[in-house]
């Protein structure tokens, strides 16, 4: 199979299914980095993710015999529900195998995109050998990255980056197992072999990379991430030689640089991104992708985030630009003491969004209490003011974070 053939061909195909989803230029970004940069938003199609483009191809392409057979797949989020959708509106009958951790949330998801659930398992990898086993000869099993039909839906993207962005110079895109930056950057280096392609990854899960500088495929330990969508231990079979031949380079990004890039894309362009599509912006800010001023395509693969995640990362990304602060005062225990304090505060213009008053804890000495104070501030020298002030007044700070 000619890759890039497959993937003209799934652009023909799936186009009246999948949404053309839009290219928007980014004043923001572009003003904070020096760069043309649009946003290529995923997280507005359907089911919320790219999984979709390369699930649908997929599934087309089977004949009737296949399709009465049913599918099987494993995911704990986004394929889970792209195989589910897809299947249905070709009448194919799916089951997902997820984790037992999985999200009540993407559970339901999944269902109700015409999924049949089954929970097995501690983790993907787990789930996935489960899903293996029960297909058998029976059903077909999708994998989410290590196929070239799927490589070749997802490759789609590129084709509409090409379309919309005619002089791009450079493209970001989230990998993982490695089959989105695949199938982008074999149809792009196709046809304009002069773009950049240029992969991100957490680094506390960076398998494509490890395995471009060992120079074969490595499996990397997995740490908890932001950006659990890319967090895959070890990249494809398939995929490796791809991103090997045309990927120019894949950079990572730190925990807190992801928590700062879905807060910047909520609060300026009121973009609701996942962990995994916030990356590219991250990179771009931090300064880890060395490329010259022009036009960027940031791909932002999906927008599926848990609420309570979400509000954790926004007080995350809150703190790292100094717009939260946390204050713990050893205060004496006597009447007006804590008025006083939060006076004190307040004189400073920081609004105090929480406050927590201990007294029986083991680390504080008879005749005190310890005052946690959550306030709102903004930016680290009003932070530097209000804590230089407080040791003026006489008063010990425990921690400051």
């Amino acid at each position: 199979m000619k890759l890039w053939k497959e993937i003209e061909r799934a652009g023909n195909q799936i186009g009246k299914v999948i949404l053309r989803t839009p290219i928007i230029y980014s004043e923001a970004l572009s003003k904070l980095t020096g760069k043309e940069v649009y946003l290529k938003l995923e997280n507005l199609q359907k089911t919320g993710s790219f999984k979709i483009r390369g699930a649908y191809h997929k599934l087309s392409r089977f004949n009737s015999s296949m399709r009465k057979r049913g599918v099987i797949a494993a995911s704990a989020g986004n394929h889970a529900q792209g195989v589910a959708l897809a299947s249905s509106l070709l009448g194919i009958r799916s089951t997902i195998v997820m984790p037992q951790g999985a999200s009540l949330a993407k559970q339901m998801a999944t269902r109700s995109y015409g999924g049949e659930v089954i929970l097995y398992g501690q983790d993907v990898d787990e789930a996935l050998r489960y899903a293996r086993g029960l297909a058998g000869k029976e059903k077909a099993f999708i994998h989410p990255y290590d196929d070239e039909e799927v490589i070749a839906g997802q490759g789609t993207l590129g084709l509409e980056i090409l379309e919309e962005v005619p002089d791009v110079e450079g493209i970001i895109v989230p990998v993982g197992g490695g089959g989105l930056i695949s199938g982008i950057a074999t149809i792009v280096k196709k046809r304009r072999p002069r773009v950049k392609i240029i992969g991100v990854q957490s680094s506390h899960v960076s398998s494509a990379l490890a395995s471009l500088r060992k120079k074969r495929i490595v499996e990397v330990e997995a740490e908890p991430t932001l950006a659990d969508g890319i967090a895959v231990p070890r990249v494809g079979e398939i995929t490796f030689p791809i991103i090997q031949k045309r990927v120019d380079e894949i950079v990572t990004v730190e925990e807190d640089e992801i928590a700062s890039a879905i807060l910047l894309l909520m609060e300026r362009k009121r973009i609701v991104a996942e962990g995994a599509g916030a990356t590219p912006v991250a990179a771009l800010l931090s300064k880890r992708v060395k490329i010259k001023p022009g036009k960027l395509v940031l791909v932002i693969s999906g927008g599926n985030i848990d609420v309570h995640l979400l509000d954790r990362i926004i007080e995350k990304g809150l703190t790292r630009t100094g717009r939260m602060a946390r204050f713990e005062v050893l205060l004496r225990d006597v009447p007006g003491s804590l008025t006083k304090l939060t006076g004190l505060v307040a004189q400073h213009q920081a609004n105090i969004l929480h406050i927590i008053h201990e007294r029986a804890a083991r680390d504080i000495p008879i005749g005190f209490s310890k005052v946690i104070l959550i306030l709102e501030t903004r930016g680290p020298d009003h932070i530097r003011e209000i804590k230089k002030r407080l040791k003026e007044k006489g008063y010990v700070l425990q921690k400051l974070g």
